[in-house]
């Protein structure tokens, strides 16, 4: 049986990339808590990247005055545009991996511009000292405004907290699990070409409401993402068992046909998961940076409160904290199944 669990495990993912998946998870989690968010926004630095090169093509485009079906027509070829960027810079990272061999530490360092960890909560406990210390909430949430894509003008306290709580979850699905995932399966033109829909997903696809012009890069992103996101579900319910009132019962029925969910674009089942562990009702709608309204559903048990204070953004940060440790653990757990030594990496 356990040469089975080999071959399939083979099968999926070479075992060789597992070492330099955990140690560019342990980098983002250290580099991210010391530092902070870059530029005060939390996500992937190749998200910014993307967003700083296709960011105003996309705004142009995005004229609403056009039909919808001319929108996405413009939104397919600036999603074909980030795709092959993404690519392009994925063999440059190859190459800059190859020349620098020694300890895998340049493979590393390329698979860490995918990912966000450690700088998602360095912003949320600013976002908890914000609210804790009934100060100016401009400073503490600002890297929440800009990290979710949120006009937080007019929006109120338990607005800005139920955003800054899921953004622990989404963050952990598409920052974390996705371009590990496709690190393990394709290499680094893998996690590239995730990270690059996620992030033209992030900036177009205004959470499914974007009047077709992001529809290309969601519709991609979701095709990608989805065995990501089930995946990261699991992870946030069995952080349930571990987490102080964070129950797994209840987050484990967030992962059925339970009637107030999050839809994919909205951050699915994490989302829905999160809320379900912890009691609360998250989502409810918003402005974008741009002023489109985005209607998120309500997501969580029926009479949940969604009047969220800086004890709930504790609570999910200790509980997407504990998903970050079973992921290692399993990524750990991989490298026993296949048979490779830590040594060799």
């Amino acid at each position: 049986m356990l040469e089975n669990l080999e071959n399939l495990h083979a099968m999926i993912f070479h075992p060789d990339r597992i070492p330099v998946a955990i140690a560019a998870l342990a980098l983002c989690v250290m580099i991210g808590m010391v530092t902070g968010p870059l530029a005060g926004n939390a996500n992937p630095v190749l998200w910014r990247v993307i967003d700083l090169l296709f960011g105003p093509l996309g705004r142009r485009l995005n004229n609403t005055e056009r039909s919808v079906n001319e929108l996405a027509v413009r939104g397919f070829f600036l999603t074909i545009l980030g795709m092959g960027f993404a690519l392009i810079l994925s063999r440059l990272a190859g190459s800059i991996s190859y020349s620098y061999p020694q300890w895998r530490i340049a493979e590393t360092l390329m698979l860490c511009l995918t990912m966000s960890a450690g700088a998602v909560w360095f912003a949320q406990l600013r976002l908890v000292q914000a609210i804790e210390s009934e100060k100016t909430l401009k400073g503490g949430f600002l890297t929440i405004a800009r990290t979710t894509r949120t006009d937080m003008t007019g929006s109120d306290e338990f607005t800005m907290t139920r955003l800054g709580l899921g953004l622990g979850a989404k963050s952990f699905d598409k920052a974390v699990v996705g371009p590990i995932l496709w690190f393990l399966i394709a290499g680094l033109p893998g996690a590239y070409l995730y990270a690059g829909l996620a992030a033209l997903s992030w900036r177009f696809g205004k959470e499914g409401y974007s009047k077709g012009f992001g529809t290309m890069a969601l519709t991609l992103e979701k095709l990608m993402g989805f065995i990501p996101n089930l995946f990261s579900a699991v992870f946030i319910a069995m952080a349930g068992l571990f987490t102080p009132t964070g129950g797994m019962t209840r987050a484990m029925a967030g992962l059925g046909p339970v009637k107030n969910r999050a839809r994919y674009e909205e951050g699915g089942m994490p989302v829905t998961t999160l809320a379900y562990a912890l009691d609360v009702s998250l989502g409810g709608p918003s402005r974008d940076l741009e002023g489109s309204a985005i209607q998120r559903n309500w997501v969580g048990p029926e009479k949940a409160t969604a009047q969220l204070t800086a004890r709930h953004v504790y609570r999910g940060l200790y509980l997407v904290f504990i998903a970050h440790i079973l992921l290692l653990v399993s990524l750990l757990g991989a490298i026993v199944i296949g048979g490779h030594d830590m040594l060799d990496f």
